[in-house]
This record gives C-alpha cells, structure tokens and sequence, in this order.
C-alpha cells in the first residue's frame, strides 16, 4: 500500500512537470523555428505537420528524471537508504538519457539543416552502442548477474552471451521505439501502456519499490506530453522522447530481470520494427514490390483509411493486452 502511494505521487509530479513545461516549451521551440521537416514519401495529408515543434519529448524527460530522482531518494531516506535496486533505476536512467542526448544531436541536425534526416544510420548506431556497452559495464559493476528470468523455469543463466544479447536486443529495441513515433500520440500512448504493467510487475515481484515508482513517473510523464500530442498534435516528441524512451523502457526490463517480458510488453514497438525490415527485405527481393502499402505498419493503416485517432487506439489496446499477458505470466509462472 505505501509503494503504491508512492508511485501514484511520482506518477502525479511527472504528469504535472510535463504538461507545465510544454506550456512555456511549445512557444519556445516556435520561436526557435524548431519545426518538424515532413518525410516527403510519407502520407500527403503528413504535410499539413509541417513547422510542428520538434523535441517535445524535452517536456517528459524533465517530468520522468525530477519525478524518479525525487521519488526514489525520498523513499530510500525513509528506509534504510539506496539499495542496489535504487542504483539500478540511476543507472537506467543515465542509460535513457545518454539515448535521448543521441535523439537531441539527431533532431538539432534536421532543424538546423532543415531536413528529415538527421545523424546517418552509421553515426546513430555506434553512439547507441556505445551508450549500451557502458550501461552494461555499470550493471556488471552493481550487479554481476547474468541470468534473465523464464516463466515457469526460473532463472537462466546466459553466460558470456548475455552481453551481447543484451548489446543487440536493447539497441533493436529502442530504435524500435523510435520507428513507432510516426502518427500524433501513438508512442507516447503506447509507452504509457507499457510502463504502466511493467509498474504492476514490479510491484508483484515484491522488492523492486525503486521500479514501481520509476516506472509510475515514466507513465505520467507520457501522460502529461500526450495533452500536447495527442491529436492534432501541438508538438512531437522527436528521436530526443523517443529514443529517452526506449532507453527507459529497456532500462526497466533489465533491472527487473524481466528481458524476456520485455519481448512480448514491446511486442507493438517490435512488430512495428518488422514491418520495416520485412518491406524493405521483400522490396529488394522482389524489384519493386511492396509488402504494405506503406512501413511502418502504422503508416500502411493510414493509407488503408483508418484515422490517427483509430490507430492509437487499437495499438493502444493490442499494447495492453500484451501487457495483461505478461503480468498474468508472472503472475502464475513466478510467485
């Protein structure tokens, strides 16, 4: 009961930073002329969201690191001090930030050139990897452990391996959360969904106050910034929210040891993923032939007719089943 209270005042102070600090950001970034250039061979009806101010995601990232940080301290003075689930959410949240620094250099670029493409896909990569071998190096030094948690079995241990499978599943996943960011409201909803079981999982774990309440702030934090983004969006969140998310996302799998959940809780980011490696793969192979009318997947139901707000929802939903599905496995397959 008390890591609930907890959570819901970290969830309470995230929302309100986030919607307050959109209120003086959104004007700011106009004045800047930090608007978002349109990917031509997008939607037609995308280019009516040119000049949209970019690097919204600014608004939740303050909220999420003020709220965590506060929450987190605050509680540990009250019990005992920081334990070493505590320095895990620190560290998780060094690793989101370094990924949302990588989102702020990618976005800065579009706007200063005034293009759609910011860092090449080379340049991107090996600053995420970068960013994950030392978010991994850290966790090696806090907790040398490298075993993940399979349902009904227990724990596994990976060996070496867990390393690079971690390396690769944790950038994959966050540019997954990346690519998801196409329509107004859609990742930070999704995102909601996401921290939001991970929230419920955390607490049914039992020790993991730290990640109740990081995972609280970062539900709220998506709340607040979804007042400006949702549809039609005032602001977007750019690659500095969205890749500060699926730093965050990852960020709390991993410490909860819950990286196979994390596969089917980011099922929407991943299939969202699919559909682009899938289009491009049968568009080669097939010289010219399309997959979907448009990738990602969201895209093609836009082209299909469905409208944004139709989209959010239905992912949204797909998104809280698969995180029903997790916390039910949890449930039954680990207490």
């Amino acid at each position: 009961m008390e890591t609930g209270l907890w959570a819901f005042g970290a969830a309470i102070v995230s929302f309100a930073i986030s919607a307050v600090v959109g209120k003086f950001l959104i004007p700011f970034l106009h004045r800047l002329k930090f608007g978002q250039t349109i990917l031509e061979e997008g939607p037609n009806w995308h280019k009516d969201k040119q000049g949209t101010p970019t690097m919204g995601g600014i608004m939740f990232i303050i909220g999420i690191v003020i709220a965590t940080t506060a929450g987190v301290l605050l509680y540990a003075i009250g019990h005992g001090g920081l334990d070493s689930v505590s320095r895990f959410v620190f560290i998780g949240l060094l690793y989101a930030l370094l990924n949302g620094g990588i989102g702020f250099i990618d976005d800065y670029v579009k706007v200063v050139k005034k293009r759609n493409l910011g860092l090449t896909a080379k340049q991107k990569l090996i600053l995420q990897f970068i960013s994950v071998a030392l978010y991994l190096f850290l966790m090696y030094i806090c907790k040398d452990d490298t075993r993940i948690i399979v349902p009904f079995v227990g724990y596994v241990d990976l060996g070496f391996f867990y390393y690079i499978i971690m390396a690769v599943a944790l950038v994959g996943i966050v540019n997954s959360v990346n690519l998801t960011d196409g329509i107004d409201g859609l990742d930070g909803s999704i995102t909601f969904f996401c921290c939001l079981f991970m929230m419920l999982i955390a607490n049914v774990l039992g020790g993991h106050q730290a990640n109740v309440i990081y995972a609280a702030a970062a539900a709220g934090g998506c709340l607040g910034f979804l007042i400006w983004n949702f549809h039609p969006a005032k602001c977007f969140m750019g690659d500095t929210g969205s890749l500060f998310l699926g730093g965050m996302v990852c960020s709390l799998a991993v410490a909860m040891d819950m990286q196979l959940m994390l596969l089917l809780l980011a099922l929407t980011y991943i299939l969202e993923e699919l559909s682009v490696v899938l289009q491009v793969s049968y568009f080669k192979l097939t010289h010219g032939k399309r997959l979907f009318k448009m990738s990602p997947i969201h895209h093609h139901f836009e082209m299909c007719g469905w409208s944004e707000m139709k989209i959010v929802c239905v992912f949204s939903a797909f998104t809280a089943l698969c995180g029903l599905t997790a916390l039910l496995l949890v449930i039954f397959g680990l207490t």
